[in-house]
């Protein structure tokens, strides 16, 4: 029996960089790039969202550099929006050449995010999407809340992909944007798209808010979607996005008749790396990935004869100093093998290594990291509201802002002021002090519609922010 090839699309870099208090440098972001291409196999990877800052515009320079060079460029893709051509702008800048185009798949987005007619929306995507063909730029279309849209809006759905299958794009994704949907749903739903439009791709992707993003995954490849979309350790906003490893082992071992191109080797290592950048650590019980996964291995209990050979001929008191200021720092610290040739490779794989748990949790570390720094590159001034929201332990928002002092990207470190001067705390922001100026005084809600593209909703999240 012919098996069916499936594309793996990693939105990790994107997608799973929405999760709260998650933001990665430029050569974190190159690291892991290399690494879902050349070891885990991935198709493509979404790796940045447009116009977003400066820092996000030097990663993507950094990746498509690299990507050239191995001539991995057409798996670099970038969400992109309908912005009269800025997005696209931005794009050719870097030098990536596919775009995510994000438009709206629901009624209930359009007529009231946006307030357009699906005649003008179609319009703008036409216009957007043969601008990005006549650059040299292909296209892929986000329907941003078609679960939603098939529930409630269905006419308009249809009536947007017998227009959208019409246009030069090469796939068509579909997104559970908020987890809403059943297995059963899935299945129905992308069946009658598969259906109908037998001579278009479509991606699904999907989000985990009841725990249902690896069954709803299956159900969309019996259903006959051609791609997929995955986080690795299922990082996201909310609850996050469907697992790369979860969906991995379950298309092995439960869908004989589907084919992708992931290496499972490596998706432990790949694991372990992004858990590493990112902070958050992987449960002991998560599926394939998780500690007690691997009742093969002790871990920390390996036996006496492999101790001594991981600890090799130093002093072991020293290595125990270190480690207490690394655990009272909030840091995790490993004592493995270093004789060997590539030492971390060699200590993930065999699993032989000690380790030592921090005694405050990342989160209280990245906050000591925060109030530590020597200068803060920007003023933020708020209202009386937003002041005791920030005191009863809430993220800043936008509506509270009056006004702001200095210029700064996003990520930067930040003062947080009353109306009196008075320091409140310091964060981290997460948006540029342009950004801010545009988005000051105004509602969540109004964001995307003021910058033209999709982000947080806070301006510094509580996880990014230490009250003085």
């Amino acid at each position: 029996m012919k098996k069916r090839s499936v594309e793996i699309m990693d939105t990790t870099l994107r997608d799973g960089e929405q999760t709260s208090g998650m933001s990665y440098s430029a050569s974190e972001k190159l690291t892991i790039t290399k690494l879902l291409i050349e070891e885990l196999k991935v198709d493509r990877i979404e790796v940045a969202s447009a116009r977003v800052s400066k820092g996000e515009f030097d990663a993507v320079n950094r990746i498509t550099n690299w990507a050239k060079e191995k001539k991995f460029l057409n798996k670099i893709e970038i969400l992109t929006f309908l912005d009269n051509g800025i997005s696209l702008e931005w794009m050719l800048k870097t030098g990536a050449k596919v775009q995510n185009l994000l438009t709206k798949g629901s009624l209930n987005h359009l007529t009231h995010q946006i307030q357009k007619t699906p005649k003008q929306h179609f319009i703008e995507i036409s216009n957007s999407v043969n601008s990005a063909k006549r650059e040299g730029i292909s296209t892929n279309v986000y329907l941003e809340d078609w679960s939603n849209g098939m529930k409630n809006s269905k006419d308009y759905v249809f009536e947007y992909l017998d227009f959208l299958t019409q246009q030069p794009i090469e796939r068509v994704l579909l997104p559970d944007t908020l987890g809403i949907l059943s297995p059963s749903e899935t299945f129905y739903f992308i069946s009658e798209i598969t259906n109908r439009y037998p001579k278009t791709h479509f991606d699904f992707h999907a989000h985990n808010d009841y725990d249902l993003s690896v069954s709803n995954v299956i159900e969309a490849l019996k259903a006959g979607c051609h791609g997929l979309h995955l986080t690795v350790n299922g990082m996201g906003e909310r609850a996050g996005n469907a697992p790369m490893a979860s969906v991995s082992a379950v298309i092995e071992d439960f869908l004989p008749d589907i084919e992708i191109n992931i290496n499972e080797e490596s998706l432990y290592k790949v694991s372990k790396l992004v858990s590493t950048f990112t902070g958050f650590k992987i449960p002991v019980n998560k599926p394939i990935v998780g500690e007690n996964v691997f009742t093969q291995t002790a871990g920390i209990h390996a036996d006496g004869d492999n101790k001594k050979n991981l600890y090799g001929s130093g002093g072991i008191a020293t290595k125990l100093d270190a480690a207490r200021i690394c655990i009272n720092a909030g840091c995790h610290m490993f004592i493995a093998n270093g004789k060997k040739e590539n030492p971390i490779n060699n200590m993930i794989e065999s699993k032989l290594y000690t380790h030592f748990i921090p005694r405050i949790s990342s989160l209280d570390a990245r906050k000591k990291w925060i109030i530590s720094s020597l200068s803060s590159s920007g003023k933020i001034y708020i209202d009386q509201g937003a002041a005791r929201a920030l005191n009863n332990g809430k993220s800043l928002l936008a509506a509270g802002i009056i006004k702001i002092d200095g210029v700064f990207e996003k990520g930067e470190n930040v003062l947080v002021v009353n109306e009196n001067n008075k320091s409140l705390a310091r964060g981290l922001s997460s948006f540029s002090s342009s950004e801010i100026n545009k988005i000051k005084g105004k509602q969540s809600k109004e964001i995307e519609i003021i910058l033209g593209y999709l982000s947080k909703s806070e301006v510094i999240h509580k996880d990014d922010m230490v009250k003085l």
